[in-house]
């Protein structure tokens, strides 16, 4: 059975503080379709529902401390499970959202947990970035976690963001590193709490192509 909503709530708070109990109702029924569908396909490799909580939920909202997601059209690059962008779109729901998969049977899953928690203006997009067609400028904000790829994703960013877009990616300590040192580019970070080596990064191209 799910943790009860007032016990995400509580785990939430280092992360976004005062997260609303009908946010974290949602939360349960996303964990909930994550539970049915990962006996089909892989989707987490976390079993301890609070560690769920905290490293999927908590870390992807982590980046309301950086970012507002005010509104504008996000894309989240390789999403996987929905991580980060339909965990941000449950605080932001006035933010437009394209989740990138490749993988189409985890595009099934992401369709229906925006069925499901009734998310409007959630594309799911069953491709590659490079094969988007997301139009330039057309974005405020890309997100990825864990993708690799980093010099091909911040190209492509580069050219679809808005002139005030930002990158948002979550990052280990090394490669956080090596990423602030790519020209062209200007980087804020933060450590992610109850972490020692993972970091959040948001970053603008000095110049645009």
């Amino acid at each position: 059975m799910t943790i009860p909503a007032s016990k995400i709530q509580d785990l939430l708070q280092p992360y976004c503080q005062d997260v609303p109990l009908d946010i974290c109702d949602r939360v349960q029924s996303y964990m909930d379709l994550l539970s049915i569908w990962g006996k089909k396909i892989a989707l987490t490799t976390i079993s301890n529902e609070e560690d769920v909580v905290r490293f999927h939920f908590g870390e992807s909202i982590f980046a309301l401390s950086l970012e507002s997601f005010a509104n504008g059209r996000l894309a989240d690059v390789g999403s996987g499970a929905g991580f980060p962008g339909l965990a941000i779109k449950l605080l932001r729901p006035s933010l437009s959202v394209a989740l990138l998969e490749p993988n189409k049977k985890k595009c099934a899953f992401l369709n229906e947990v925006a069925r499901k928690l009734q998310l409007s203006e959630v594309d799911v997009l069953p491709v590659r970035l490079e094969a988007s067609k997301i139009p330039p400028n057309e974005l405020e904000f890309v997100t990825s976690r864990a993708l690799g790829r980093i010099s091909d994703l911040l190209s492509w960013s580069r050219t679809t963001i808005s002139h005030d877009g930002r990158v948002i990616l979550w990052l280990g300590a090394e490669d956080a590193e090596k990423t602030t040192q790519i020209p062209g580019w200007h980087w804020v970070q933060a450590p992610i709490p109850g972490t020692i080596k993972r970091r959040i990064l948001s970053g603008s191209p000095q110049t645009k192509a």
